[in-house]
């Protein structure tokens, strides 16, 4: 292949390679290197120091803040910790502490306090032995210097020696040194500590209002972990005050995660130090299917676990088998497994090292390999204590493991059946699954629909390339208190499983995945929200990867179809509906009066920008669901006509199934019209709950959850 060739305007040849600029534009030196100097790095990058820039960044911000509050705390110094949310979008958090010094900084050659809040990396976190912590939660120092960095206007006030000092930033820039505004009162409820009042950069943050609930939970948890700390929270936009003060600690918060289920013995408390790591551990076996497991580390949630979670899996297994050996409850050859120690299992399990070794800024995992060692020689020790002391609790503990055990053997079997299934039908797609030509899972998606009605006009108005059909018949059964064996007896649980393709159980991999886009389509009524929740409880429940991976999607198919004359459209809400049907009333008045003038045009039939095909007369397909009147100028009239608006109808769907093929598609799926909500995990403590109140065994909670949203429903037809 013949090289290409630029000649220059000195007239020597040069090579220009693809990509690249000629070599004479091209020079690198110096001048090309950027140095982003004190703050400018978070600015640029916000999302390497607080996860990202959407709301939970947001209360990250609010987090970093209180975590310096909370490291007073844990080292002895500080009882009380407020946080306000103020009208104006700032957020204060005020604790009792020593307060930040305020004294020159060697190193700097400023105040400490303008040192800590303007330069990355520092703190009292750093110097082992002679730092101002022995335990603390930030491993980078990076938190409250990242927080004036992406606010507008932070000040800051210090409360030390009887003086009030204060210094004032604006986007990580200090607007004058620190200075002494005054002395504190003799009454004054806070005698020492730092006040801390930031204001968000909108122009950083996609979302720029502070939630009051996501703030509630985060507080309370660490209220939980700091046993004696007493939180204030208080929300001026709404004159709202919360406090959390718990005196039992982590004993107290896994009485709380448990307060809807039925335990099998009282919580098992297990605090130990070991070489500078305080182990603090609470543990209770429920009857219910599904683990729990909370890590902490130095006070800060580690959603994907790390050595303490690991450590601790580790010791609870092999202390179970070996009670359970010793006491004939298993043979010495039937060791049971660490799934089967899982389920039912609700755990707290706190650690406090001086330097924590975390994965990112966020905080996800603890990598210190000394804290698995520790845990595990902790919860062994302690366990085998218990076993021996409490032997009724023990008893309790091992029928629980052995059920699990057998169950696990059978869910094997039933999971087994199916694969097997798959492989001896060919592809095992299940008769009724009208599947796609598209190969590629990320062009394909399958809607899961209510009854054969409504999956036959899918059938029929789908784009069959990337779309597929799983119609579903009646209800499916309720996951929520099924083991894996008796789900996968379910007939219609076990065709959406061989459609997916993924497997089930230990086995499933979702790389397999046949599908990418899941989208569950049912009527707009009770009996279709119903069948929508128990497909969320099976998703949520044995396939929560999906869900992660943002696979798994809910349509919303309109609710009205709202027709003035020839024109219509559809409507997804009752506001909705109303607005369109205003504004089609107007524009026919308007049409009225351009005709009357003279200057009218005859309308046209032809297709809605949101409706079906009209034929030649202007009325709907005829499978549309027809009339019962006619008005004035020979549209369908409504049931309530008003005065001086008759000619229009207001259709109400109740099902899927009284729309036709062309609707169904023109509304609900196809990808340029349609309207899908991904399902999302924000919380999943708070998503068990829900599902556990909903969907479990006990009516009580479900009738005190109905009664308390009831006016908060939209929509109900029943």
């Amino acid at each position: 292949m013949p090289k290409s060739i630029q000649k220059n305007s000195k007239g020597d040849n040069r090579k220009k390679s693809a990509g690249n600029a000629p070599a004479s534009k091209s020079s690198y030196g110096a001048e090309q290197i950027t140095v982003l100097e004190g703050l400018d790095p978070v600015r640029k990058r916000p999302g390497m120091y607080i996860g990202s820039t959407g709301e939970a960044g947001l209360h990250h911000l609010i987090w970093e803040v209180v975590d310096n509050s909370v490291d007073e705390a844990m080292a002895g110094y500080a009882s009380k910790i407020e946080v306000i949310l103020q009208k104006d979008g700032g957020c204060t958090v005020i604790d009792n502490g020593r307060g930040i010094p305020v004294d020159i900084h060697k190193q700097t050659k400023k105040s400490a306090l303008e040192t800590v809040m303007t330069v990355l990396h520092a703190g009292g976190k750093f110097g082992g032995e002679a730092s101002g912590y022995k335990v603390s939660g930030g491993l980078h120092g990076v938190g409250v210097s990242v927080v004036n960095a992406l606010s507008t206007d932070m000040i800051t006030q210090v409360r030390r020696d009887g003086k009030i000092y204060e210094q004032h930033f604006k986007i990580g820039k200090p607007q004058g040194k620190v200075k002494e505004i005054g002395k504190i009162a003799a009454n004054d409820q806070y005698k020492s500590g730092t006040k801390q009042t930031f204001y968000p950069d909108v122009s950083i943050f996609s979302a720029t209002e502070f939630k009051l609930k996501t703030v509630l939970e985060h507080l309370r948890s660490q209220a939980y972990l700091t046993r004696g700390l007493h939180f204030k929270i208080t929300d001026e936009r709404d004159s709202l005050t919360y406090q959390y003060y718990f005196e039992g600690g982590i004993i107290s918060y896994i009485k709380q995660i448990n307060r809807k289920k039925k335990a099998k013995h009282d919580p098992i408390y297990i605090n130990k130090t070991v070489d500078e790591i305080m182990v603090e551990i609470a543990v209770q076996y429920t009857d219910d299917f599904d683990e729990t497991v909370l890590a902490y580390a130095n006070n800060e949630y580690n959603p994907e676990g790390g050595m303490h979670v690991t450590g601790f899996r580790t010791a609870l297994t092999r202390s179970i088998n070996n009670y359970a050996a010793k006491n004939g409850f298993v043979k010495e050859s039937d060791k049971l497994t660490g799934e089967d120690m899982r389920e039912g299992l609700t755990a707290i399990i706190s650690v406090k090292l001086p330097n924590p070794q975390f994965e990112g800024q966020t905080k996800a995992k603890l990598g210190n390999p000394e804290v698995r060692t520790a845990v595990e020689s902790v919860v062994g020790g302690a366990l085998e204590i218990y076993f021996e002391e409490h032997p009724g609790d023990a008893s309790k503990i091992m029928e629980k493991v052995i059920l699990a055990s057998k169950a696990r053997l059978a869910a094997r079997a039933a999971r087994e059946s199916v694969i097997r299934k798959g492989i001896l039908e060919g592809l095992a797609l299940p008769g009724k699954l009208a599947d796609c030509s598209e190969k590629d899972p990320s062009a394909c998606e399958i809607y899961i629909v209510e009854g054969d009605s409504a999956g036959g006009t899918a059938k029929q108005g789908r784009d069959r390339k990337y779309q597929a059909i799983l119609p579903l018949r009646g209800k499916i059964l309720n996951v929520e208190r099924a083991r894996l064996d008796r789900m996968l007896g379910s007939e219609q649980i076990k065709n959406l499983v061989i459609a997916m393709g993924a497997g089930v159980g230990e086995q499933f991999d979702i790389e397999k995945m046949r599908y990418h886009r899941l989208i569950i389509m049912t009527d707009a009524d009770v009996d279709g929200a119903h069948i929508r929740t128990l497909l969320l409880t099976l998703f949520y429940r044995y396939f929560p990867e999906v869900i992660r991976r943002g696979y798994l999607y809910i349509a919303q198919p309109p609710l009205f179809r709202v027709q003035v004359g020839k024109q219509f459209q559809y409507a997804f809400s009752e506001s909705e509906r109303d607005e369109i049907l205003e504004d089609l009333l107007a524009e026919r008045e308007a049409g009225k009066k351009l005709k009357e003038k003279g200057k009218g045009k005859k309308g046209e039939a032809g297709r809605s920008p949101e409706g079906p095909k009209l034929d030649e007369t202007g009325e709907a397909d005829s499978t549309s669901s027809p009339a019962e009147q006619v008005g004035e100028d020979g549209a369908p009239a409504g049931t309530a006509v008003e005065e001086g608006k008759k000619g229009y109808s207001v259709q109400r769907y109740k099902g899927l199934g009284e729309m036709n093929a062309e609707q169904l598609w023109e509304t609900t799926m196809n990808p340029e019209n349609r309207v899908i909500v991904r399902v999302q995990i924000d919380d999943a403590e708070k998503a068990s709950e829900v599902f556990e109140t909903l969907m479990g065994d006990e009516v009580a909670p479900r009738k005190r959850f109905i009664q308390t949203h009831a006016k908060s429903v939209k929509n109900l037809d029943v």
